[in-house]
């Protein structure tokens, strides 16, 4: 299939102008050009406020998030009736690493498109899109998303409790059951890329991560980190290497810090946030990817085998056929190592910050851990 929105290597230091994007309006990509002349147009297109104009608006830094800015963005109204209150825009990084890396790996232009072609089509709790546009030939792009405030963001360094780990696993039941072994997610080319081009350019710098991850931390990588990284990367052909089974729409990057939660002792999962690494694959990956690191170690022990099989109960609940128990288990236990990648990679690729030192760090240990003790190992043939 050929791809419509192809993506060019970014090459100069500095950011490119914004582009205009399908809609035809040019792109607000920073936060400056978040006016109310360009807010009033969008939401105007969207059917948000009517004939309604915005005539303020407050723009906040929100977040820690690395390869995007957020921003919570208030608004005010000419009108009584006007529309949303406040909005959350999520931006191009300023910081030319981040960007830079999100534009060679498309992360920003499956984030968009994730948003304009794959949510309508879930049933999972995913933010309301008033607006969602991406010029690939410059990395320009602008989502507007539903504020789920009083909702707070889950904290990956302190992780969770098993009840909020059951929430957020069961929610990935509607997001992998509604497109579970679907033939046209492979027709995308900008959620799947080229796979074997993929996976030769892993089988490249996964070795040259590991090597700059030791060097930056060599310090403060536990036993078992050295231990569980040096056996994937001693099978990472067996790891790239295509696998049969069934596939879905998958985050890769379902943890807490991309959750957002409702306030209250029965807290719930309010929002599933940052699609900008989504693929297909195995769902339990995402599910390994949660676990491994949202839980401490001693919890996720104790509960891990209860959360998988509320999962797979909740996939055959939902009619998935022709998955057994045995083979979700597999592919949770194989899913363990995904988790360890990306600690490695993401830490050499975006902005270097303290709390992504702290958080790159909590994820490698506690994803290295779960991985040895399942023996995931004996998944690497």
């Amino acid at each position: 299939m050929t791809d419509p929105f192809p993506a060019t290597p970014t090459t100069g230091r500095d950011a490119p102008a914004p582009g205009v994007g399908a809609t035809g309006l040019l792109i607000a990509d920073k936060p400056g050009a978040l006016t109310p002349e360009w807010l009033t147009a969008v939401l105007r297109a969207q059917g948000s406020i009517g004939n309604s104009s915005v005539v303020g608006v407050d723009t906040r830094p929100l977040g820690t998030g690395q390869m995007c800015d957020s921003y919570r963005v208030g608004l005010a109204y000419d009108t009584g009736t006007g529309g949303p209150r406040s909005l959350i825009a999520k931006l191009p990084a300023a910081d030319e690493t981040s960007r830079a890396t999100a534009k060679a790996m498309r992360n920003y232009e499956k984030e968009v498109r994730f948003y304009q072609v794959i949510k309508p089509t879930l049933a999972a709790r995913i933010p309301m899109t008033y607006y969602a546009d991406i010029d690939p030939e410059t990395a320009s792009f602008a989502l507007l998303l539903e504020d789920l405030s009083p909702a707070t963001q889950g904290d990956q360094l302190q992780g969770c409790t098993p009840e909020i780990a059951e929430a957020a696993v069961m929610q990935l039941v509607p997001l992998h059951a509604a497109r579970w072994n679907d033939p046209t997610l492979l027709q995308l080319d900008w959620l799947v890329g080229d796979p074997e081009a993929g996976r030769a350019r892993m089988r490249e710098i996964l070795p040259l991560f590991w090597a700059g991850f030791q060097d930056r931390y060599v310090d403060l990588i536990a036993p078992h980190v050295r231990e569980a990284g040096n056996t994937l990367l001693s099978h990472a052909d067996a790891y790239l290497a295509p696998r049969d089974g069934p596939t879905t729409i998958t985050h890769n990057d379902y943890r807490l810090d991309n959750l957002l939660f409702t306030p209250g002792p029965d807290s719930e999962v309010a929002g599933i946030v940052d699609w900008q690494t989504c693929s297909v694959g195995p769902g339990p990956r995402d599910v390994a990817y949660f676990i491994g690191a949202g839980l401490l170690p001693g919890d996720r022990r104790k509960y891990e085998d209860r959360l998988v099989r509320s999962y797979h109960d909740g996939l055959v609940h939902a009619g998935v056929t022709d998955y057994s128990w045995d083979r979700c288990w597999h592919d949770y236990r194989a899913g363990t190592w995904g988790g360890l990648v990306m600690a490695i990679a993401a830490s050499m690729l975006v902005e270097r910050t303290e709390r992504g030192d702290e958080m790159f760090l909590c994820m490698a240990d506690r994803h290295a851990l779960h991985a040895l003790d399942l023996h995931a190992a004996d998944t690497l043939t």
